[in-house]
């Protein structure tokens, strides 16, 4: 196997959203921690649209002398996903690590990924270890990475953990792809020769609660479907038949029925009916809806949009822009 390339340079990409209770001890540990690993580093934070102080203490914490963070101020949030690739897009790593913000990651397992990732790996995973979730985020979690699974056919066991690592080439491979609506696991994985998945610690969240709410779970739901795979629609197809062939077999029933034991028993049949009628309509709705999101996200694409909109960035630890 031919010898990795060497990790001399390293950027940490963190998306925040109102996390000004957590950013100032995130930024002291997280920095603390690069600086203990001897290579040249930038910690670059994306403040997604936040309401509180978030950008305040981002700024003045970028522009402190010696300061090795970059703050990345976008004008409103548009997600915690496209904050990530807006921090990618201004990272000059040879090694990219993400991290969440709200400390549940702790960033003293960096060192770890880094590790990992020099061992020739193009993506490092992890898997948090007894999660200090409530049930219903532990619910929703296992049943996103199965519907992941079954859709894409990539077996990573933690798709909802933040904290991962990528090596440069693949992070340039997914700034160069253009649709809107991006699952970064999942398209760093397409492109990724060798994967890894390593335990990480999971802490309990001391500031703040969670931004993903019920409605935000559905959503994400709905983009990891859609965005990356059209297997809903062959699903949908194979459902389609199979109704059909269902659908013909119970007219031929009511029918031969029908002939054998008189209109006096057909007539008691009309419900039945309904029911069968009942059946195709909420399956025609299925497939409307599912073709509703893939023609609306055509359509989202084809607008060729910004992604994002840097409002002001400040500091340049690195001193170069990650090339497109």
């Amino acid at each position: 196997m031919d010898q990795p390339d060497p990790i001399r340079s390293l950027s940490v990409v963190i998306p925040a959203f109102n996390e000004e209770a957590s950013l100032e001890e995130l930024l002291e540990r997280a920095d603390k921690v690069c600086r203990s690993l001897h290579l040249d580093y930038e910690i670059i934070v994306v403040d997604d649209g936040s309401t509180d102080r978030t950008a305040e203490i981002l700024d003045r914490a970028a522009q402190a002398r010696g300061s090795r963070i970059v703050a990345l101020l976008l004008n409103r949030n548009y997600g915690q996903h496209a904050a990530v690739m807006a921090g990618f897009s201004r990272a000059a790593g040879d090694l990219i690590i993400t991290l969440d913000a709200d400390l549940q990651n702790p960033p003293e397992e960096i060192p770890r990924l880094v590790e990992a990732a020099g061992q020739g790996y193009d993506v490092v995973g992890s898997v948090r270890v007894q999660r200090q979730d409530t049930w219903f985020r532990k619910g929703a979690s296992r049943l996103i990475n199965a519907m992941i699974k079954r859709s894409t056919g990539k077996q990573m066991s933690d798709y909802g953990c933040m904290l991962r690592a990528y090596r440069r080439h693949i992070v340039a491979a997914m700034l160069r792809c253009r649709e809107h609506s991006t699952f970064i696991p999942i398209l760093a994985n397409s492109f990724a020769g060798r994967t890894i998945e390593i335990d990480v610690r999971h802490d309990e969240r001391k500031f703040g609660d969670s931004k993903y709410s019920l409605l935000k779970l559905i959503n994400l739901m709905f983009d990891l479907v859609t965005c990356l795979t059209t297997t809903p629609l062959r699903l949908l197809s194979i459902l389609g038949l199979g109704l059909a062939c269902s659908g013909f077999g119970l007219a031929f029933v009511l029918v031969l029925l029908r002939l054998l034991l008189g209109p006096e028993w057909a007539a008691e049949g009309v419900f039945m009916l309904f029911a069968i009628l009942f059946i195709f309509l909420g399956a025609q709705f299925i497939g409307l809806g599912l073709l509703g999101e893939y023609t609306g996200r055509i359509y989202t694409d084809v607008r060729a949009r910004p992604r994002w909109l840097i409002r002001k960035m400040s500091g340049s630890p690195l001193g170069k822009k990650f090339p497109v």
